[in-house]
């Protein structure tokens, strides 16, 4: 592990799936084998914000099998769609907004192996570890899934889970499903799979998403961590698959507060050798986006990255990796969105390509089958033991050596928000592409971000600020143009309060830059904020908080205090234009009440001290960088 390469002023229930150890060897392909740009909108103010899910699970998984899920596609997308469907163990469930776009993730390890196993597919009954897994599945119970999750855990995952032609028709049927599911203008059901590579249990997972359909996803097996654990491989197979088919795809790295240092590593898959302009190059091709936030724990920052950052201790996981190896403090700085962005901007200064040039998404994780991030419609990272009851927030959701996760630390998040010109796959992907999109925690406030030379503050009013954004700036993922003169940049921002959630506290935009010493930094700015004829900021850069109006007792709030709507725009005081640099825009709801909360109040509990039952949901928009000469 290198350490200090920023200067700065888990769990098991994903491991299900079988072993690494056999890799394949992928053919050089270009990895720009096709690269089609999208076609310029002639109206880009025109776009709307879209909500979805780009990380949902179900029980074609093999851990979401063991957990219990008997939800599959077809379910997750009538739930997604705003049916009411009927979770694993009985319990009515219904988002009251229906979601615009899903993405069915589920792990291309042993894809659809575990419904061969319980049918007692001959081509898996051989193996008598998988037969006898067969009988104590068909018991039905809780307790014997766990035995088989445990005994699949400890022994190793039988290499039969991973038949191929079992894999191919999972495969056909969930694209299958996807396009039976798709409706242009109304639902946009991308498909997807994820690529599970976890070298010694720590999380290099990644989603991989298609602008296509069927016709074209449908002439692939979905690439595994058993053909290769080395992210460089699943992007020689993206090159591939474009080249064969004609399609296109990308691939989005999960939160990496369960990698070990391992996700934004400042070297490549080896340990060994250093990001070259190579790889910087391919992995910001393919790995437009990052996931930052999810119900394992909110990746944006953290307290020791950040200590002048009151705001960043927020559904913090920073105990151990898959395996229960601990995690220590030098692995930090490579595992949240922030510091990866740092190091980015000080890797493209030193090889003219920064490999962590990413905009922000948050997505659920969820190995329910259900694409829920709302507070009081809480439905837990899987079926075993999470499910809406009583003792869920005390249950043991996993167990890795010494460390012990239990319920209460799930946290309710999060969501995509894309801007993008309809509700299609080609717009919602052509969108992700330029990383016009946003993370939310779970919130759907709506937030734009614009960045230019020459804004004034008249520009930033409701009636211009979409329109002069695009017209004479960027927007959220963009880049600003080179300084011609010794200016500063000037952002234009507007936040507005979800319409059945909470008001807003504050506006902030994230800066962070390379100085003339190569090293990085960052400042968090207030913006704009609600109240602000009784809110100050105080002798130590502190805005006065906001309040609470939380009712504990009821599991409510008012939004007596904050504000609907935010607006206004925001000069860099210490721009230099010889500085590369990024700047994104966070935005704070009031406080509000956690879903622990909502479950004391529901089933008559008295939760200890140490257990968070409010909190403050937030957006992360995508940065805008700029980059000298």
């Amino acid at each position: 592990m290198k350490s200090g390469f920023l200067v700065l002023s888990a769990l098991m229930f994903l491991s299900a799936c079988s072993d690494e150890s056999a890799t394949l060897k992928i053919d050089p392909v270009p990895d720009e084998a096709v690269v089609t740009e999208a076609a310029e909108n002639p109206a880009p103010n025109a776009r709307q914000v879209y909500w979805g899910d780009t990380h949902l699970h179900t029980s074609m998984s093999q851990d979401a099998f063991t957990f219990g899920v008997s939800l599959g596609a077809e379910e997750a997308y009538r739930f997604a769609r705003g049916e009411k469907v009927s979770s694993t163990f009985g319990l009515d469930a219904q988002l009251t907004r229906p979601l615009d776009f899903l993405v069915v993730a589920d792990h291309a390890e042993g894809l659809g192996a575990m419904d061969a196993v319980m049918a007692g597919d001959p081509r898996l009954m051989s193996d008598p570890i998988l037969a006898q897994w067969r009988e104590k599945l068909q018991l039905g119970t809780k307790e014997a899934r766990v035995a088989v999750a445990d005994d699949g855990r400890e022994r190793g995952w039988p290499a039969a889970l991973n038949n191929q032609d079992i894999r191919r028709s999972a495969w056909e049927r969930q694209v299958a499903i996807g396009d039976k599911y798709n409706e242009p203008g109304r639902f946009t059901a991308l498909l997807g799979y994820e690529w599970t590579s976890w070298p010694g249990g720590s999380n290099l997972h990644r989603v991989v998403v298609f602008r296509d359909g069927a016709d074209r996803a449908g002439q692939i097996l979905p690439f595994s961590r058993n053909d290769s654990p080395d992210p460089e491989d699943l992007w020689r197979f993206l090159g591939r698959y474009e080249a064969d088919t004609g399609g296109q795809a990308l691939a989005i790295p999960h939160n990496g507060n369960i990698s070990n240092g391992l996700l934004f590593d400042v070297e490549k898959y080896d340990g060994e050798t250093p990001i070259d302009a190579d790889y910087a190059t391919r992995r910001a091709r393919w790995e437009p986006l990052a996931e930052v936030t999810q119900i394992k724990g909110d990746g944006e920052t953290h307290p020791f990255l950040s200590p002048n950052d009151e705001f960043a201790d927020y559904e913090t996981w920073d105990k151990i990796n898959f395996m229960g190896v601990p995690k220590t403090e030098d692995m930090l700085e490579f595992e949240y969105a922030r510091s990866a962005l740092r190091n980015g901007i000080a890797l493209g200064a030193e090889l003219g390509v920064n490999p962590f040039k990413f905009g922000m998404i948050g997505s659920t994780d969820s190995h329910t089958g259900l694409a829920t991030a709302d507070e009081d419609n809480f439905f837990g990272k899987h079926s075993g033991g999470m499910e809406p009851e009583p003792d869920r927030w005390q249950n043991v959701m996993g167990k890795s050596g010494e460390t012990t996760t239990l319920g209460w630390e799930q946290a309710s998040s999060g969501y995509a928000a894309i801007w993008a010109d309809e509700n299609t796959r080609e717009a919602l992907f052509d969108a992700m592409r330029r990383k016009e999109t946003y993370a939310t925690t779970g919130t759907r406030m709506t937030v734009r971000f614009f960045g230019g030379w020459d804004f004034e503050e008249s520009d930033s009013s409701a009636g211009s600020l979409v329109e002069q954004g695009y017209a004479r700036g960027v927007p959220m993922g963009g880049d600003l143009p080179e300084a011609e003169i010794s200016t500063a940049p000037v952002f234009m921002v507007a936040a507005m309060k979800d319409p059945l959630g909470a008001n807003l506290d504050r506006v902030q935009i994230v800066k962070g830059w390379v100085d003339a010493n190569s090293e990085t930094h960052e400042q968090v700015h207030d913006v704009v904020w609600s109240n602000a004829g009784q809110r100050q900021i105080d002798d130590a850069g502190r805005l006065t908080p906001v309040g609470s109006t939380v009712d504990l007792e009821a599991a409510t709030y008012t939004n007596d205090i904050g504000a609907v709507e935010l607006r206004g725009t925001w000069r860099d005081p210490d721009f230099d234009k010889e500085q590369h640099a990024f700047y994104y825009v966070r935005v704070l709801e009031i406080p509000t009440p956690r879903w622990t909360a909502y479950d004391a109040v529901r089933y008559g509990l008295e939760l200890p001290d140490h257990v968070p039952v409010v909190g403050q949901e937030r957006a992360y928009t995508s940065p805008i960088w700029y980059t000298p000469g």
